[in-house]
């Protein structure tokens, strides 16, 4: 709590940095949504900066730009039926050190973006501008993917890129319409984002929050609507890390997983609390922990996540892509208070751009819990738990016999995602390669009968079960334990041990 407060003290002390206006009618912009006004906005970015600071005004108007960069101790403002729209033309962006976005800061301090205006990127004009590109012959073929049939990500300009800034205020402001990543903070310390919208459904890749090894974060009061992760913690970095996060009180739609740790993870996540989440129409999972390039993952809590009509209630993989890194830890995980209901139907049908279908039949997926051979998962807590199930699963569309449980692919090295392994032979939980798991208090439910069993734990140690309620299965044994040990349980009769 002591980091939590110092983030506030840190970015409210640049308010009185911000006192003095510039506008940007003054430097020449126009409002008309056509005239390019990337020089008169930069220019008034620049005199605030040169003068020791202020806040650049986009006052009511349509104002197109292309990239601008941002400087310390420079707020951009925009007022209440102000937009910045971004170009559509890809000659107008450039990067600073790694993307391309709209609005580039690196190494500054000192900065914020607020209003109630908005940000538009008009990300799909520019995506397809990019695409026209290369059928041109003006885009070489190796920055082009050939499966995905569009652009590569780093050709896609993003909304906003702050790599290793300090001191950064969002608050209030619209961000629409990205060509790819609509925000990525990276290696920046004293985050505070507050009452941000983000609606971008625009093309793919459209992330809506992305914070990369970022110290002392504080995200509240958000509304994401994204095309892929809606609010997602990356480590890109093996010497840096995410570390005293706090994300609070934010709602969350999302055509991939809603809130989600990696898939990139190669430093690590400590002291990371999230809160009152709420989550609808999310095709991928509710809450996605993953930890698969090296890092450690450790001091974890998630307390009050509320998800109707999504793909998957809760994966955690601890793994190893690229067999080039040391093997990552991930332990001391807390999850509490969760209510989810799962989806027979794909929940993102309403999305212009929807996560892409699984080339295989399945039913629906459990929320699962996965280590490696030799690597557990470590020390996870999960208490207050109630998901529900549509049921109907079937034989005939997918198989997955208790006797074959030891031929569920490890999938070691595979991109991580709920639906890696294929069919699962649990309808509500599949835990494997764990040690140390407490499950206190877990309702599980099904609507129609499923032919798997509820729970399977396979090579778990130190399990301890108390109060799991299973309701709507008929079958006698709800709860499968093989190859596992140190079982503590108070309610053995729906229990089968297989080995």
């Amino acid at each position: 709590m002591r980091n939590l407060f110092l983030i506030v003290v840190a970015v409210f002390c640049t308010t009185s940095l911000f006192s003095q206006n510039y506008n940007i009618l003054n430097f020449g912009a126009l409002p008309d949504g056509k005239t390019l006004n990337t020089s008169a906005i930069q220019a008034a970015v620049d005199a605030a900066h040169k003068n020791g600071g202020g806040r650049v005004i986009i006052p009511a108007g349509r104002f197109l730009s292309g990239a601008l960069q941002m400087k310390s101790d420079v707020e951009l403002h925009v007022e209440k039926d102000g937009f910045l729209l971004g170009s559509t033309d890809p000659s107008h962006y450039f990067k600073l050190r790694r993307w391309k976005a709209l609005l580039l800061a690196d190494k500054e301090q000192n900065i914020a973006i607020t209003g109630k205006g908005v940000i538009d990127g008009q990300g799909r004009q520019l995506a397809l501008h990019l695409d026209s590109l290369f059928y041109a012959g003006e885009i070489d073929s190796a920055m082009y993917n050939f499966v995905e049939m569009r652009p590569k990500y780093y050709l896609r300009p993003q909304l906003i890129e702050f790599v290793e800034c300090t001191n950064i205020k969002i608050k209030n402001i619209t961000l629409k319409n990205a060509a790819c990543w609509v925000q990525t903070y990276d290696k920046c310390r004293n985050i505070l984002m507050d009452s941000v919208r983000v609606d971008s459904d625009a093309y793919w890749n459209n992330d809506g929050i992305d914070i990369q090894d970022c110290i002392n974060v504080r995200i509240t009061n958000c509304y994401v609507n994204s095309a892929d992760d809606g609010i997602c913690l990356k480590s890109q970095s093996s010497a840096h890390l995410c570390d005293s996060i706090y994300i609070a009180n934010c709602t969350v739609r999302s055509s991939a997983s809603a809130v989600k740790f990696g898939t990139v993870s190669h430093g690590g996540f400590k002291n990371v609390v999230i809160k009152n989440i709420k989550v609808f129409d999310t095709f991928r999972s509710a809450l996605a922990i993953e930890c698969v390039d090296g890092a450690v993952l450790e001091n974890i809590l998630i307390d009050s996540i509320t998800a109707t009509n999504t793909g998957n209630a809760l994966f955690i993989r601890l793994a190893e892509r690229s067999k080039k890194e040391k093997m990552g830890i991930l332990r001391n995980v807390t999850i509490k208070n969760m209510k989810v209901e799962v989806s027979l139907e794909r929940p993102d049908y309403a999305y212009d751009i929807r996560g892409p279908a699984l080339p295989f039949f399945h039913n629906t997926f459990p929320a699962s819990i996965t280590g490696i051979p030799g690597f557990p998962v470590e020390n996870v807590r999960l208490e207050n738990i109630e998901i529900s199930y549509p049921g109907r699963g079937n034989r005939g569309l997918a198989n997955a016999p208790l006797s074959r449980l030891d031929q569920v692919p490890e999938k070691i090295s595979d991109y991580p995602e709920f639906s890696m392994f294929r069919e699962l032979p649990a309808w509500g939980f599949y835990v494997r390669h764990v040690e140390g798991l407490a499950m206190k208090n877990i309702q599980l439910s099904i609507e129609a009968p499923d032919y798997r069993p509820a729970i399977i734990f396979d090579d778990v140690k130190k399990l301890n079960l108390h109060s799991v309620r299973i309701s709507g299965d008929k079958k006698e044994k709800h709860i499968i334990l093989y190859n596992t040990d140190g079982v503590e349980i108070d309610n053995g009769k729906n229990v089968l041990k297989l080995k």
